[in-house]
């Protein structure tokens, strides 16, 4: 399904490169569970924003779905975020004077979908994460656990075929995190790609596989369950 050859990204900073990914390569199968992980500045968000369509690599060829990505112009990236790739942020961006329905049905309305087909998926999307009752409250009238929720009904209603998470349980207590990882996960064995980028090692266990980044450069590859209890592999 995906296929990174050689991805680096630089940014220019005070006029010197600074490589954020050098050199990754990866490769990425329908229905995968995969965790990223690394020290901070490692590279990690930048990977995944590069998955997501939402930054172009300096170098290299991104193959998603058979088609090389990074060669496309703005347009069409925009409409293979739109119509294959959801996203879940730690910091929500649910726009506050919207109720959850709407929020749900906003990716709906830039589609161009008619109104009476918005709300029959939102409140489908809303029912699947469990929040059918909160479908009229505004993100200030809901938990932090709910506000995820949300994204996440968000993230699935055009029916990704991907779906990448950063950092999804960092705002979350440990109860709220659990039950959103096995929300998540309930949708990866549905057959939806699933790629996280997290801290948490209680997090990264529970992928099938884990991609260790350092300095930009891929430097380890390993099964959840190969995590120690101790820590990240980079600690």
């Amino acid at each position: 399904m995906i296929e990174l050859q050689h991805i680096s990204k630089i940014f220019e900073v005070g006029g010197q490169p600074i490589y954020a990914l050098k050199d990754a390569s990866e490769t990425f199968e329908t229905g995968d569970y995969v965790a990223i992980v690394g020290p901070s500045g490692s590279g990690k968000s930048t990977l995944l924003n590069v998955i997501g369509c939402l930054l172009r690599p300096s170098a290299g060829a991104y193959i998603f779905n058979g088609e090389d990505v990074s060669q496309l112009d703005d347009q069409a990236l925009s409409r293979v975020r739109q119509q294959q790739i959801g996203f879940i942020f730690q910091s929500f961006h649910l726009v506050p004077r919207l109720t959850a329905l709407d929020n749900v049905a906003l990716p709906m309305v830039f589609a161009g979908i008619p109104a009476s087909e918005r709300r029959r998926r939102a409140e489908a999307a809303l029912e699947a994460v469990g929040l059918t009752d909160r479908a009229g409250h505004r993100p200030n009238q809901l938990s932090v656990g709910q506000r995820q929720r949300v994204v996440i009904a968000r993230a699935i209603i055009m029916q990704p075929s991907l779906l990448l998470a950063d950092e999804p349980t960092g705002n979350l207590d440990t109860h709220s995190g659990h039950q959103i990882m096995e929300l998540l996960e309930s949708l990866n064995v549905k057959g939806l790609t699933l790629i996280v980028v997290t801290h948490d090692p209680n997090v990264a266990r529970r992928a099938n596989r884990v991609i260790v980044l350092t300095d930009g450069q891929i430097v380890n590859r390993l099964k959840g369950q190969e995590l120690s209890d101790r820590g990240m592999p980079f600690s």
